[in-house]
């Protein structure tokens, strides 16, 4: 029985195979760069801390201010990120749409397969470009690979500022005086301090729940798979 009789209409005639494959690179490609750009920005926040940390600890008289100020800035790298992560994700759903859809059943050896109407979806989405994840998704998943961690060497290093240097503390008087900042008390700054901690942990656990983008490699379960959202069942 020859296979294509379970194919569906349309084919691509081998012009057009080439120009997909073209496609896919092109894809690739831009894909590729905006991977580069996250990657900038991530190497700006580590970098900051690093110097930051060296600014806090060279000297037992040094503040612990830079550390604080390091955290708003690296708040600030995660916001810019995220928006690059929503463009990245565009090229990247592109991407994994034709690794599924076009490249797989070719390398199972069914041919190109359209019935799942894969084509129509990324023909609407050359026609209508739009982000495929929200900025707080975006951010929620830069914040829970990357940056997370950023934040947590940052808590744990203002704290260790503060019980060590200039002496080990041996009273909360003392914990007041050295979080002072300015006209701002001691007890002030680490509500703050916490109250910012506790708005990172929700970003990082609601947006779990968010999880529309695609090429996940978590170990989806099949009604999980990025290319659903779309209504596509592979």
């Amino acid at each position: 029985m020859n296979t294509r009789e379970h194919l569906s209409a349309p084919f691509f005639d081998p012009a057009e195979l080439g120009a997909v494959a073209h496609l896919y690179r092109g894809e690739m490609y831009r894909s590729k760069v905006w991977r580069t750009r996250l990657d900038t920005t991530t190497n700006w926040a580590v970098a900051v801390t690093g110097i930051a940390l060296s600014l806090s600890f060279t000297n037992i008289e040094n503040s612990p201010l830079p550390l604080i100020l390091t955290g708003l800035l690296v708040m600030v790298f995660l916001g810019i990120e995220a928006r690059r992560y929503r463009y990245f994700d565009i090229w990247r759903t592109r991407v994994r749409l034709l690794e599924v859809c076009f490249y797989g059943p070719i390398l199972r050896g069914e041919g190109v397969r359209t019935e799942n109407g894969w084509n129509q979806v990324l023909a609407e989405d050359y026609s209508r470009l739009h982000f495929h994840i929200s900025f707080w998704e975006a951010a929620g998943r830069r914040l829970r690979r990357n940056y997370a961690w950023i934040f947590l060497i940052l808590g744990i290093s203002y704290l260790a500022k503060i019980d060590i240097h200039p002496a080990p503390l041996r009273t909360l008087d003392d914990l007041w005086a050295r979080a002072a900042i300015g006209p701002l008390s001691g007890k002030v700054v680490l509500l703050i301090g916490i109250v910012y901690y506790l708005g990172i942990f929700l970003l990082a656990t609601v947006t779990l729940r968010q999880q529309h983008a695609a090429g996940r490699v978590s170990g989806l379960e099949e009604h999980e798979d990025p290319m659903l959202k779309f209504g596509i069942h592979v």
